[in-house]
């Protein structure tokens, strides 16, 4: 509670309880999970190129390693997410460097190398991390991690918060618009009173509107940049030019269930991710017509809103539900 009070935005002030699945996927703490994830998953699966790099082939991609190494970011908690905090912002951090890095990717980087050092402490199939940690971030620009976070942070948002949220409002709309089927109606244009027409059609105004819009927002692709300073992955090329690294990148991204644009800068165009936003935005215009037409029922008598013990509204009026 002491945190809400000194939030800068409602968001995380007053409506913050209503957000908590949010936080999962698109706070601060969640963006340093996600990119632990995610460079975690590109050294395994450097891990498990065939044949092996020549200075990998000590390291088997056993599934116990792999699982070890996974634990890095499946048990990520807040202490870690402090540490990487102040490797960035101050250095000091136990195992970690003296100085601030001033840098939230190197940040992440160092943090990984720190928890390689403590599993190769244990022995067993993790003995020879020490000797392959510079692997981590091999050849990479912070963009490649950076812009396949962020599409996997909203994939995963948009699939286990967002759409479920708004089917229930689908679902819901839906439910009454076949419930009120047969209620008429005197509509209205312009503020006056029209030709006649049923509630339950008027609700489903909104149902056929928000399935227009779920229909185009499933469309668009979630899309990651990964290929190096410029997206040509020269380091890569130049360090072992045997090999297919645009391959090896769409298999890495295509396993986190994303598409990896095939032509880039360093940069990810941000054309698809601007596509769902503008979506999402053409829904949020629906919603707001809907609680304005709600309102308007309301203020006919038509609808009547629910009290609720202990809520207050208005002196001049009755408590609002």
């Amino acid at each position: 509670m002491s945190a809400a009070l000194y939030a800068i935005s409602p968001l995380d002030g007053r409506y913050r309880s209503r957000l908590n699945g949010v936080s999962a996927y698109l706070s601060e703490y969640a963006y340093i999970k996600y990119r632990i994830r995610v460079e975690v998953e590109y050294f395994i699966s450097l891990l498990s190129m065939s044949p092996p790099l020549p200075q990998l082939a000590a390291v088997k991609p056993e599934s116990a390693l792999c699982e070890k190494l996974r634990s890095i970011y499946l048990d990520f908690c807040e202490e870690d997410a402090v540490w990487v905090k102040t490797t960035e912002f101050k250095g000091g951090a136990v195992g970690g460097p003296p100085l601030a890095t001033n840098h939230d990717v190197k940040a992440v980087e160092y943090f990984i190398k720190h928890k390689f050092n403590l599993l190769a402490a244990e022995g067993g199939v993790c003995a020879q991390l020490l000797s392959v940690k510079e692997f981590v971030h091999f050849g990479l620009t912070s963009q490649d991690i950076n812009n396949t976070c962020y599409p996997l942070m909203m994939l995963e948002f948009y699939n286990n918060e967002y759409l479920p949220a708004l089917t229930k409002i689908l679902t819901t709309l839906d439910g009454y618009s076949r419930k009120w089927k047969d209620i008429p109606l005197l509509a209205r244009t312009h503020g006056q009173a029209a030709s006649p027409t049923k509630m339950g059609k008027e609700i489903y105004v909104f149902v056929d509107r928000l399935k227009a819009q779920i229909e185009a927002m499933e469309k668009v692709p979630f899309n990651s940049k990964f290929g190096g300073a410029t997206g040509n992955f020269n380091a890569h090329n130049v360090a072992y030019p045997d090999r297919d690294w645009p391959e090896f990148g769409n298999a890495l991204v295509a396993g986190l269930g994303l598409q990896r644009l095939q032509c880039t800068t360093q940069i990810e165009h941000y054309d698809n991710m601007a596509a769902l936003f503008d979506a999402c935005r053409r829904i949020n215009t629906i919603l707001i017509d809907l609680a304005r037409d709600i309102w308007t029922y309301i203020s006919q008598g038509l609808f009547k809103q629910k009290t609720k013990a202990g809520e207050i509204g208005s002196p001049a009026m009755p408590p609002k539900g």
